[in-house]
């Protein structure tokens, strides 16, 4: 890296940390509004910052990595769902859910629950939220950032080892969070969901530039044959032309069943029950405030396939040849080493799935290996096999890839890209330990430990629980490593809880005169029903077994709800002197992205 781009680089950093603590620096900490002030900012976030920082928040190496590296792989363009179906949730969102807790002036998701069932349901959701916050969320988010940290740096000949770069991270993102709270969070999100964008969209452009000047006979197609394009042809005609298998919804990879019912499932618990994305709503300074910040994100949703996951897919055509050396590098130099240890062996028992990708572009190999593996069947039958995996394409290398060969250096936009990315993960962690600590303090500190004590002593708890779950992530997410995919271990631990949560909101919500212990009694179902899906079908695609789940638990509530029943009707009652007027215009431009995104189905379906 140039001179210009580090100056940059630290320059950005430094703004980032400056605005989120000069602008929480009045806060009030001591007074009566003190704890209200430092967790949700003093409920006076306007439109904008929520919607970016409901963007910033959810934006990680997670996306950055992991989706671009999914469109530069099996599933193409199809993995935008995550964000396009987003938009929708976030208007639903909007205009169902924000009424009811916003009138009842509640600090948590949980406490939610203790006003429609009882305290217990609160406080099994609280423990289960922070639970996964931590050793989930946070560990994963941190070990995710500080692996995309180390291979970036690495790529300009600087080494950071793991646990440093674990460090740095958390200790950026528990600085200010610790210091300014919420407010903090939000106005360095402005920041740093803004630079995301930008250095998303020059990402964007500087990869669609490289297509347009590359020769064809450098380029693949996105099913990894060899280019077959005019010449002459323009950086989009040879976009579409080359990725058309790669341009539609309806993919293996998320089949269209997946799209009707499995999706919604984690999209309504991340957007509107997860206290880490929530909080930024449950600051608004009304209820229009927050119904336009989350259709303004929602705007912002429909946006991020453009300049995450299409980068990815270009990045495919244009150095199919790094990832495959990435792939042989991760496998200690040769990715067909197991398979030709397998050759060697009479008494082998294994059969290999070849990346389709490969298989295409390399048909003779491909052809060796099926005649192999039928004959390992023809030899112990197909019951007595077991499969593995060649993963012959490092997909995961994608942004990498265009990041150290693109960016033009010394002249500051790779300094600003990179600390993009950086602030992208750093917001990400600010939210989820703003999110862990605001639950734990209000939820079990302040309702059953100290009751009494002042605003002063809760803020207090609410930054040494930072420090404690900051040092906790730094210590524990370096151990990941030995996982074969942390995005895997993300999601199918958060399913022991979200589906549970969402089906007591669904049915706390509709119905209110079902029994108070339907909270505890729909959680813990959920965990242990989603836990005997994993075991009993494995090969369940994860959305489904989340379906079956919701299902079982909402029939289990209703039929616990006919026989156990309130006396009285629950009532929301309104507990706040918030201006709940909701927002017409919002109302409009919610219908207008649901039609965006319709439109972006029918057209890339």
């Amino acid at each position: 890296m140039g001179i210009i781009d580090i100056i940059v680089f630290f320059a950005f950093i430094a703004a980032v940390l400056f605005v989120g603590l000069y602008k929480s620096k009045g806060e009030e900490t001591h007074g009566e509004q003190g704890a209200e002030d430092y967790f949700l900012a003093g409920r006076g976030l306007t439109w904008w910052l929520i919607g970016i920082s409901l963007i910033a928040a959810n934006i990680s190496a997670e996306q950055f990595v992991g989706m671009s590296g999914q469109g530069a792989g099996l599933q193409g363009l199809s993995v935008s769902s995550w964000e396009w179906i987003a938009a929708i949730t976030l208007v639903v969102v909007a205009f169902v859910l924000l009424p009811y807790f916003l009138r009842t002036g509640i600090t948590t998701i949980p406490e939610f629950l203790e006003v429609r069932y009882n305290h217990w349901a609160r406080l099994v959701m609280t423990l289960s939220m922070t639970l996964i916050l931590i050793f989930v969320s946070l560990i994963g988010v941190i070990y995710a950032g500080a692996i995309a940290m180390t291979k970036l740096f690495s790529e300009f000949g600087t080494d950071i080892p793991l646990p440093v770069a674990c460090w740095i991270l958390g200790g950026m993102a528990a600085g200010y969070v610790a210091v300014g709270g919420l407010k903090a969070c939000a106005w360095a999100d402005l920041l740093q969901g803004t630079a995301l964008i930008v250095g998303g969209g020059l990402i964007t452009y500087f990869a669609f530039q490289k297509l347009g000047i590359t020769n064809v006979s450098e380029l693949v197609d996105a099913s990894g044959a060899a280019a077959s394009v005019d010449a002459g042809a323009g950086a989009m005609e040879k976009f579409g032309t080359l990725n058309e298998t790669a341009l539609h919804m309806d993919t293996p990879a998320m089949p269209w069943p997946v799209l009707i019912i499995g999706i919604w499932i984690p999209n309504f618990y991340y957007w509107g029950l997860n206290q880490y994305i929530t909080q930024r709503i449950l600051g608004s300074a009304s209820l229009a405030e927050g119904q336009k910040g989350l259709v303004f994100a929602g705007f912002l949703k429909l946006l991020i396939p453009f300049v995450i996951v299409i980068p990815g897919i270009i990045a495919f055509n244009l150095y199919s040849n790094e990832m495959a050396e990435g792939a042989n590098i991760d496998a200690g130099g040769n990715v067909f080493a197991m398979y030709e240890e397998a050759q060697a062996n009479p008494d082998n028992t294994f059969v290999f799935d070849l990346d389709v990708k490969y298989a295409v572009a390399n048909p003779e190999k491909a052809a060796e290996i099926t005649a192999f593996n039928e004959s390992v069947v023809e030899r112990l039958g197909a019951a007595g096999v077991t499969k593995k995996a060649i993963n012959a394409y490092k997909y995961d290398d994608a942004m990498g890839l265009l990041i150290s060969k693109l960016i033009p250096r010394n002249k500051g936009l790779l300094g600003f890209v990179f600390a993009a990315l950086i602030g992208a993960i750093v917001s990400s962690l600010a939210a989820i330990l703003n999110a862990a600590s605001t639950l734990f303090t209000m939820d079990v500190y302040q309702r059953y430990i100290r009751p009494e004590a002042k605003q002063f002593e809760f803020v207090t708890f609410g930054r040494v629980c930072i420090g404690v779950f900051v040092v906790i992530g730094c210590v524990l997410a370096p151990m990941l490593v030995n996982f074969q995919s942390i995005f895997d271990y993300i999601q199918s631990i958060q399913g022991y809880v979200s589906t549970g949560i969402l089906a007591v909101f669904i049915y706390g919500l509709l119905n209110r005169t079902g029994g108070k212990w339907a909270g505890v009694i729909g959680i813990v179902a959920n965990a242990g029903i989603y836990h005997y899906m994993l075991k009993k079908h494995s090969d369940m695609h994860f959305l489904h077994s989340m379906s079956v789940c919701l299902g079982v638990v909402l029939a289990l509530l209703v039929v616990y709800g006919l026989i156990f029943k309130n006396k009285e009707k629950v009532v929301f009652a309104s507990n706040t002197t918030m201006d709940l007027t909701p927002s017409k215009g919002a109302m409009y431009a919610g219908i207008v992205v649901c039609v965006m995104t319709v439109a972006l189905y029918v057209i890339f379906w």
